[in-house]
């Protein structure tokens, strides 16, 4: 059955069972008006049907259930989200600490994502071959609080080839989501691994340190080894069908310490005998990723008076 390697506004590219790539794909109109509510009703991931008319035009007539999909806030406010990629093994975070910075705020609500559609998440430092030691010694904090939350870190340079031979073992035989800020390296990181260049890069804006945005679209890379989505650079993630009171349930040191709290409908903000407060207070859950969790339950409050 046809696979989804690639999605434009206008058209769709797949991959058959037996190779060969089908370019300028259509969606049939009524796949748009069964009341699916993102901006994208096809994604990149996605097992379809196709149908060819007599003058040769493919049409999209059929999407199979998906195991699983890893969505954003969508920034048209007219839709519910947006499905960033479908039937994906791993959702992996390309971060860097600086040049550009990527906070642990965005970390948090990528991890947050993965989590909530049960899908493994993994994080990828890139750029360690520019940090000095005070910057390598936080990159080694960062990668202790993820490890012990039950997260895969790597550290690489995608300049240097540092822990690439490791990263492209790992994702071996998986169909893998890469994600990241515009400049974190993505794109070099993703040609390192292909050995080839399979996406253009860009030099960061030395007004804002802020990267270029050199992918415009969803795309699958079929790799000898992997199959890797690449994404647009994603600079948020909103909260989309979660409501502020499971908000805890999806970080898993807070998961963990709940069980504990005196009330069953415990929030975790202001009730007494917490026991997830005792353990934020105890230094057993970082701070970070506290503050993290106090956003998203603002973001879901904030969704659940929307509608």
């Amino acid at each position: 059955m046809p696979l989804v390697i690639k999605t434009s506004s206008t058209s769709y590219s797949l991959l058959t069972d037996s190779g060969e790539v089908l370019n300028d794909c259509r969606l049939k109109g009524n796949l748009r008006l069964k009341g699916i509510r993102t901006t994208n009703p096809v994604a990149v991931g996605d097992i379809v049907d196709i149908y060819t008319q007599d003058d040769g035009t493919i049409w999209i007539t059929n999407i199979h259930k998906r195991d699983n999909y890893i969505i954003r806030r969508a920034t048209n406010l007219s839709k519910e989200s947006q499905v960033i990629a479908a039937n994906i093994d791993l959702a992996a975070l390309v971060i860097t600490l600086h040049h550009p910075t990527t906070h642990t705020t965005f970390v948090d609500r990528f991890l947050f994502n993965a989590e909530c559609y049960h899908i493994p998440a993994s994080l990828i430092f890139n750029k360690s071959d520019i940090y000095d030691s005070d910057e390598r010694e936080e990159l080694d904090m960062w990668c202790k609080l993820y490890s012990s939350l039950g997260y895969t870190t790597h550290i690489v340079s995608a300049a240097t080839g540092e822990g690439i031979d490791a990263l492209k073992d790992y994702f071996r035989g998986k169909t893998l989501l890469l994600a990241g800020n515009s400049g974190v390296g993505k794109s070099t990181l993703l040609n390192v691994i292909a050995g080839e260049e399979l996406t253009r890069t860009a030099d960061l804006s030395k007004v804002h340190e802020q990267g270029m945005h050199t992918t415009t679209f969803s795309q699958m890379h079929i790799l000898p080894q992997c199959r890797i989505v690449d994404t647009p650079g994603v600079r948020g993630f909103g909260i989309v069908d979660i409501q502020a009171n499971e908000v805890w349930g999806y970080f898993p040191e807070i998961r963990h310490f709940a069980k504990q709290c005196k009330y069953a409908n415990c929030t975790h903000t202001n009730e007494p005998q917490c026991a997830v407060k005792d353990a934020l207070e105890h230094h057993y859950i970082a701070i970070s990723r506290w503050d993290s969790y106090l956003s998203i339950m603002g973001d879901a409050k904030q969704e659940k008076y929307r509608k």
